[in-house]
């Protein structure tokens, strides 16, 4: 059976791997001021990160329209594809799943789809995507393939740590006076994606100190696999690698920059990790 996975523009996969592997990507559009962009299309990282910096506007994100998630399904079904799985974005965070969950009712007559709510963001739902892609080039059913992809939700981890907390002020997350209170003591937050929320972590001083905690969220697991690093044009990539190095292979890490989606609300040189633990592995916060 060929099965045909799709996703969308939240996983900031790598381009390189979203092509190795064949997975369809939906954007998301992202909005600067009255000026609409299609992730990853109009608006790839680089792009997105250099704008921020000069824009005095803060960019807002929108769910892809059903349509566009049809005409992606549609489209597999024309090049042969007899079912596809459509890992979505957390549905806690986005309309994104109940957008495809409306095409793959429209298209039930033509191919079948199942959705997969990943309850996670970034590289968190891509590398849910990417084991489900390569089960498909295996060979392996829808049936089996979606029993792949939610079986790995409960196990996937995400943490980051934000460098500013401007984005989180000026998009009415917290109180002027409480970033201005975090700047003058150099916080920075940390955040995990929880039950498909974002939850804040300890706060952490220092740059150094955060970076620390991330790799130490890694190496606290019994096991991990899929192991990836996500950052918003963050200059410290290495010194994450680095601190990763003596709990994962450095080859094995997948990198990707954080795109519009997620960045609009983290700001620049947020930093990340995302990985699924193992069988029984434990967690520590």
């Amino acid at each position: 059976m060929t099965v045909k996975i799709v996703t969308d523009s939240s996983c900031d996969l790598p381009d390189a791997l979203v092509s190795e592997l064949g997975i369809e990507v939906v954007p998301l559009t992202i909005r600067f001021g009255n000026e609409e962009l299609v992730d990853r299309r109009d608006l790839g990282p680089t792009e997105f990160w250099a704008r921020c910096a000069t824009s005095a506007e803060l960019p807002s994100t929108a769910a892809p329209a059903p349509g566009a998630f049809e005409e992606v399904f549609r489209a597999a079904a024309a090049a042969g594809a007899e079912g596809v799985v459509c890992v979505s974005l957390s549905s806690r965070l986005s309309a994104t799943g109940e957008a495809a969950q409306a095409a793959a009712r429209a298209v039930a007559d033509v191919v079948p789809v199942k959705v997969v709510d990943s309850l996670s963001v970034t590289l968190g739902l891509g590398m849910i995507t990417v084991e489900s892609a390569r089960r498909a080039a295996a060979g392996a059913g829808l049936d089996e393939i979606v029993a792949l992809a939610e079986g790995m939700v409960s196990r996937t981890k995400v943490f980051g740590s934000l460098d500013t907390l401007e984005y989180l002020k000026r998009g009415g997350r917290i109180g002027a006076a409480q970033a201005l209170l975090g700047s003058i003591l150099s916080i920075k937050p940390v955040i995990e994606v929880v039950d498909g929320k974002v939850e804040p972590g300890p706060k952490q001083r220092t740059r150094s100190r955060a970076l620390q905690w991330l790799a130490d969220q890694v190496g606290a697991q019994n096991g991990v696999e899929n192991l990836a690093v996500l950052h918003g044009d963050a200059p410290d990539v290495d010194t994450l690698l680095g601190l990763l190095a003596p709990h994962f292979p450095r080859d094995q890490i997948v990198i990707g920059q954080l795109g519009a989606v997620v960045g609009a609300h983290t700001g620049p040189r947020t930093i990340g990790v995302a990985f699924q633990t193992t069988a029984g592995a434990g967690t520590v916060s």
